[in-house]
This record gives structure tokens, C-alpha cells and sequence, in this order.
């Protein structure tokens, strides 16, 4: 379904799964403008209409336990990753948890939803954001970039859609399939900063370390000088310095 303008896609697939007509997975809900998008850490995420893609996808991983949830973020993240390397090849990267890097900006990012009964995951709603054919970004998105700010030409948003689509049913298949060594084997070679020495912030202090894998619930694994810790999304941030 394409939309031509609401306030988030996420919001708008969570209110149609809680009207009483059966929504199938794979629904995907496109917006031509999104204007109160969010990410992580309820960031809000900023696209001009018509030039980016910004959509929603359903999925029923009721094959997921809830200590797996994360397993679905890898997989997600390299759908995308799978899409987009054919044109940005080896300069593309996972930034942990699921944004999408290309050296050192971002192109893009996603936030999973996931809705559970018990302990078993009900639904999740995918939404994923990504610049395309926008040029210009305001300060505040600060390392944003855009395909076309790399490539230098427009491209067809729907095609680079359902590429993600296809790409990300690949990976969710395969996940299906209990192949998880493979899907967080992967994921973690795609890290952004894998083995490298960068800056970090944590809890208010600033400090040097090397991320050296995610554990398998999702947690980021940083050596640093005081041993090696382990950190939540809300724990720790990369510093651009």
C-alpha cells in the first residue's frame, strides 16, 4: 500500500493490525511522506517527500522466542545491506544495531517493533528509512548522506524497494530455517568499526576501545583498556572524532 502522506508507517501498520480484518505478513505500507518518522533512541527521522524511501513491513516470527528478537534485527539490516552492495560495495557497513553506513555517514536506519505473546514474538512491524535522491540535509541529521550525494544520479525508488524486499525475505527465510550462525556470522563481518580502534561515550565518560563482535542477544562487545564490557543500545555511542 502507498501512501501519500502519514505521520509514521510503523503507526500506521500498528493501527491497522489492531482493526478486526487480518493484515497478511509481508504487507508493506510506503509513504511518499513520512512526517513524524522515529528511529532509535526516539530520534526522529527526517526525509523530503518523494526523494527516499520510507516504508513498513509486517512479519509473524512466531518461530522467535523473545531472547532471539535481535536475530530479526540482523536479518532486516542485511536485506538492506544485500540491496544496496551491488552499488556501494565494501564501503557499506552495519552500524550496530541496524543502521546503514557507507564509510562514515549514515544512509540509513530501521526500528523493529516487536509485539509478544508470552514469550513468543506475535508480529513485528519493520520500518526502514533510507535517502536516495535527497541532496541536502538539515545540521541536525548530522552525518546524513544519500545514494545520490554518492553516485551522482537518481535512482527509481520502487526498484531499490523491492529489492530490499527480496533481499530481506532471503534472509528471514533463512532464519526460519534455524540458520543462525550464519546470520549472526555475517552481520558481524558487516559491523561498522569492526576491529578498529574508535572513540566511545558511555555514562557520561569518553573513552577508546575496539568493537570485536555482538553477542548473540544483541549486545555490542567494546575491548577497551579497563577489560572488555558489553553494552545495550542505550548504553554507549559512537563519537565521530
Amino acid at each position: 500500500m502507498e501512501l501519500k502522506e502519514v505521520d509514521s508507517t510503523n503507526t500506521f501498520l500498528k493501527n491497522m493490525l489492531s482493526n478486526s480484518k487480518p493484515v497478511p505478513e509481508g504487507t508493506v505500507i510506503m509513504a511518499e511522506d513520512q512526517f513524524a518518522g522515529r528511529g532509535q533512541r526516539n530520534n526522529s527521522w527526517h526525509a523530503e517527500p518523494g526523494k527516499n524511501l520510507t516504508f513498513s513491513i509486517l512479519l509473524r516470527p512466531s518461530f522467535l522466542n523473545a531472547h532471539q528478537q535481535f536475530d530479526l534485527t540482523r536479518a532486516v539490516s542485511m536485506g538492506v545491506y544485500d540491496a544496496l552492495y551491488p552499488l556501494l560495495r565494501d564501503s557499506l557497513k552495519i552500524k550496530w544495531p541496524n543502521d546503514i553506513y557507507y564509510q562514515h555517514n549514515k544512509l540509513g536506519g530501521m526500528l523493529v517493533e516487536n509485539v509478544l505473546t508470552g514469550s513468543q514474538i506475535k508480529y513485528s512491524v519493520v520500518g526502514i528509512g533510507l535517502n536516495v535522491n535527497q541532496e541536502h540535509f538539515p545540521v541536525s541529521a548530522g552525518s546524513a548522506t544519500s545514494i545520490k550525494n554518492i553516485l551522482h544520479k537518481n535512482y527509481e525508488l520502487k526498484n531499490i524497494l523491492a529489492e530490499i524486499c527480496n533481499h530481506t525475505e532471503a534472509w528471514y527465510l533463512k532464519l526460519k530455517a534455524g540458520k543462525y550462525t550464519v546470520l549472526r556470522d555475517t552481520y558481524e563481518s558487516r559491523l561498522y568499526g569492526l576491529n578498529q580502534k574508535r572513540w566511545f561515550k558511555s555514562n557520561g565518560e569518553i573513552f577508546e576501545g575496539i568493537v570485536s563482535g555482538v553477542k548473540e542477544e544483541g549486545l555490542l562487545i567494546v575491548e577497551q583498556a579497563s577489560g572488555t564490557r558489553h553494552y545495550q543500545l542505550k548504553e554507549i555511542e559512537f563519537l565521530n572524532k
